[in-house]
């Protein structure tokens, strides 16, 4: 290509940050960060966790790449710092990006529209744990409502499980979520686009070894296969295309975003998980992979992504 991205100005990676997701974020932030400039634009690393924002307004920075992932890096809280410095960002709104970090709020709206997500209830305690167990039936996935990339996760197969699940999770986040477990086939789709007109692109199915897709298996082994082409039969992957982009509209999401979804073994419905507003962009990650499917490389989807900044008051060009 060649091209030089430098009429898009002075860019920051905002990368690393305090979540317990730090680590990942470093690798997706070298990531983007080598991208960019691979492409000419005049990018620069920025850790929020060792800076303050208001450098950003200081130095001159004109848009923002965010490659921070968990809490205070896709949950509205640096959306609405760089609202506030009028500086455009990567991904979703303030609004958006809140909402699809809280599992149960995600849940409750996606329920709400009539969009398929397995059944749930939030708990604060273990003898509520308990409670949603006997409601939901074995197995049943406890999770904390508001971390990304399956920290603090537990496949509950029986009750005596239930207090060690319970406070597994509850160290993560006090608000907990209890969530019948689909058997079936693990996918992922990412959305990409403005809100009015999202486009999904090619689903990737996940293969884990004994279906354990824990943090270890999700970015540092390599036993986990991921399928894409993902081989679904005909139609399932159009409408898990639908789906997904529904999910996202539905939530106010844009610029772009990654659903997980279980294809239900037994009756082929899918189930909508979770939303990721802001996807990992690491070696192992699952939107890079399913853009080269799609035909686009790393380096120009970055690019994309970046001309996609906007703030919620205006969507820059």
């Amino acid at each position: 290509m060649g091209q030089n991205h430098s009429n898009l100005g002075k860019v920051a990676v905002l990368m690393g940050g305090a979540s317990a997701e730090r680590e990942v974020s470093l690798m997706s932030g070298s990531g983007v960060l080598k991208a960019l400039q691979s492409k000419g634009v005049d990018a620069h690393a920025f850790d929020p966790s060792q800076r303050p924002l208001d450098d950003l307004k200081r130095e001159g920075f004109a848009r923002c790449f965010i490659a921070l992932h968990g809490r205070f890096g896709e949950d509205g809280t640096v959306q609405g710092a760089l609202e506030l410095l009028g500086i455009p960002y990567t991904g979703s709104g303030v609004m958006a990006s809140a909402i699809s970090m809280d599992k149960v709020m995600t849940k409750r709206i996606w329920r709400f529209e009539g969009l398929s997500t397995p059944a749930w209830q939030q708990v604060s305690s273990a003898a509520q744990t308990h409670a949603a167990f006997a409601a939901l039936g074995a197995p049943m996935i406890v999770k904390p409502a508001r971390e990304g990339s399956s920290i603090g996760f537990t496949k509950v197969m029986s009750a005596d499980q239930c207090d060690a699940a319970y406070a597994l999770a509850s160290q993560h986040d006090p608000m907990v979520l209890c969530e019948q477990f689909i058997a079936g086939d693990e996918v992922t789709c990412p959305v990409l686009g403005p809100n009015e007109q999202p486009e999904a692109f090619p689903v990737i199915r996940i293969v884990a070894p004994e279906g354990n897709y824990d943090y270890q298996n999700k970015y540092f082994t390599d036993v986990t296969q991921y399928l894409v082409p993902a081989g679904l039969p005909d139609g399932e992957e159009a409408a898990i295309r639908a789906l997904v982009s529904k999910a996202y509209q539905v939530l106010g999401c844009r610029g772009w975003a990654r659903a997980d979804v279980m294809i239900d073994a037994k009756t082929r419905t899918p189930y909508l998980l979770e939303i990721n507003t802001s996807p990992g962009m690491t070696g192992h990650s699952l939107v890079p992979m399913s853009a080269k499917a799609a035909g686009i490389s790393y380096e120009d989807l970055c690019v994309r992504l970046l001309q996609s900044t906007s703030t919620d008051g205006s969507v820059s060009k």
